[in-house]
């Protein structure tokens, strides 16, 4: 039965206490400047004590990796499983928004913006480079043979890019943008914990929450926007564009280009900037892995496809549990190294990309939002590293071009792979360009979720507030990549590293959402049972009413008469009133 019928007004939610006033100031300044204090001190930290700096982070993650792995595990998986659940299941008629709201964007632009802001720019990065990883240095226990090692390899990528990551973004997603759509709440974590902690979310633990979700982000963004131009100058590199694409002076005009234009965009709002280059990403994304399909071995990729989506099938129960305990400390240390990180990572980018996602679904149903989050862009997900990552499987094992000739470069192997195919360098041009509007989407949709966060979750907060935090992600990435020396770029993963380390705690706020959410749509579908049950009994005293009034009618004073059907009606609805409440 659905959760609710949208078009009956007795299924209203209940009232609610209006929202923080977020409007009377610019920033919430519990929240804004502890955090802007925070980073601060931590990017002088990780700048000026490099190497201890990376040692104590670095020590952290090992414990939290090492021993609590397993835990990692479990908790992605029950994410699955819970999304999994409420979607396909009785509350996902329930309306992100009030009844009958359409939703703000059309199904293309918001598809197109939840896959740039959550999963792009990482598919251009490791399209050829992770398949060709696993298959050089597969997991132990993995066969010998190459059809082995290659059906491995894509399995395991289709793991760690299908419907776990985006599982983990929709309990973030779909948690505050109930709290948001459907209960008035401002654009903020915290108020996805009400249901579970009440009016204690307004004090110093939502601060916190909120708080520890804008470092996350910006470190996570900075991070990626400093490790990104160094995908972008290798290829510059590549295609003799550049001579030395470790030079720091590259680096940080290419940083201060793409976020020049990311401040743009965010200046400019969801609507217009972050929607259009979000399209025209998709856009480019299409146009490449069009070539790629029609250029490179057609066939292999089509049948690849196929061939490993059901492996993918068969295999995502068990593998999804699979600590590589069975293998030794070898296995242990593989998926601690892989799988492991992976889930700390997408945990880590999961309040931004899940509130950025909960901001653009106003009007979708429970039911739409976990579809289009989860499974639409796994599917494209998949298709993707077919077409890259097939392809250059493809090439490796007919001999034709040896990608793992002392290790597999990871920034150089979309390059080489495009290098292969007819007109392959216009097309690496092109790709070049994909990547640095990818980084662009990523920095200007985490820059819009930390000034929401920031500002008290205000959903179009303040210009110049938007301005400071896109700003402030490129400033974040320069320094630390000037801090690190010729070539280096250790501050840059020490930041990294701190966010994954971030993810823990927030892999337990993870928990809580899961509880708040199930609890919210509890009681909103017991409302809705009660209001239909108040609704039956009206229905059923009127017509017990009509039918007394037309045997007034007909018989006049009552009197049955040769009339005793009117009055056997009437007899009949009051008896059935009185069965139904005594039911």
């Amino acid at each position: 039965m659905a959760a609710h019928t949208t078009s009956e007004p007795a299924d209203k939610e209940p009232e609610v206490e209006p929202p923080v006033p977020y409007k009377t100031s610019s920033v919430a300044a519990r929240v804004f400047w502890p955090s802007a204090i925070v980073i601060l001190g931590f990017v002088l930290y990780a700048a000026i004590g490099q190497e201890t700096a990376a040692d104590h982070v670095q020590t952290v993650q090992d414990e939290i990796v090492g021993n609590l792995s397993w835990l990692y595990m479990a908790l992605v998986s029950l994410f699955v499983i819970f999304v999994l659940w409420v979607g396909i299941g009785r509350f996902g008629d329930i309306r992100l928004g009030r009844d009958n709201e359409k939703p703000e964007f059309s199904t293309l632009s918001w598809l197109a913006m939840l896959f740039a802001a959550g999963m792009g720019i990482g598919l251009v990065f490791w399209g050829v480079a992770e398949p060709l990883n696993f298959y050089d240095a597969p997991m132990p226990g993995t066969g010998e043979s190459e059809a082995a090692r290659s059906e491995t390899a894509m399995v395991r990528t289709f793991l760690h890019w299908g419907i776990h990551p985006w599982a983990i973004y929709v309990v973030v997603g779909l948690a505050v943008a109930y709290s948001v759509h459907r209960k008035g709440r401002p654009v903020s974590i915290r108020y996805a914990l009400e249901p579970l902690f009440g009016d204690r979310v307004k004090g110093i633990w939502g601060d916190i929450i909120d708080s520890i979700a804008i470092i996350g982000t910006l470190f996570g963004v900075a991070t990626s926007l400093g490790l990104g131009v160094m995908q972008v100058a290798s290829g510059m590199n590549y295609l003799g564009w550049v001579d030395d694409p470790e030079s720091k002076t590259l680096l940080v005009i290419l940083i201060a280009c793409i976020t020049a234009v990311a401040t743009l965009s965010v200046v400019s709002g969801i609507g217009k900037g972050i929607k259009w280059l979000s399209n025209i990403n998709m856009g480019l994304a299409a146009a490449i892995m069009l070539f790629v399909i029609i250029a490179g071995p057609t066939l292999f990729i089509a049948n690849g496809l196929v061939q490993d989506t059901g492996l993918y099938l068969q295999e995502v129960a068990r593998l999804s549990f699979d600590t590589g305990a069975s293998q030794g400390d070898e296995g242990t240390t593989w998926v601690n190294g892989w799988t492991v990180f992976y889930w700390g990572w997408w945990i880590s980018w999961a309040p931004f990309v899940g509130v950025f996602i909960a901001r653009i679904s106003r009007g979708r149903t429970v039911r739409e939002f976990v579809c289009g989050v989860l499974l639409v862009p796994t599917l494209l997900t998949f298709v993707w590293f077919a077409v890259f990552g097939g392809s250059a499987l493809k090439q490796q094992m007919d001999g034709k071009e040896d990608y793992t000739d002392g290790g597999v470069n990871t920034n150089n192997a979309l390059f080489e792979l495009l290098d292969t195919l007819p007109g392959g360098t216009f097309v690496a041009g092109v790709a070049i360009l994909l990547i640095v509007l990818f980084f662009v989407t990523s920095s200007d949709s985490g820059s819009y979720v930390v000034d929401m966060l920031a500002s008290g979750g205000d959903p179009n907060p303040p210009i110049w507030s938007r301005v400071f935090w896109a700003l402030a992600e490129g400033a974040v990435a320069i320094a630390l990549l000037l801090a690190s020396g010729s070539g280096g770029t250790a501050s840059l993963d020490t930041l990294k590293t701190a966010a994954i380390v971030i993810a823990f705690p927030f892999s337990l706020v993870m928990v809580g959402m899961c509880i708040a959410t199930l609890k919210s749509f509890r009681e909103e579908r017991a409302a809705y049972l009660k209001a239909k049950q108040e609704r039956e009994h009206e229905r059923i005293i009127d017509r017990a009413v009509a039918a007394m009034e037309e045997s007034i009618d007909v018989n006049g004073n009552g009197d049955t008469g040769d009339g005793g059907a009117g009055g056997t009606d009437a007899e009949g609805a009051t008896a059935t009133l009185t069965k139904k409440d005594k039911g």
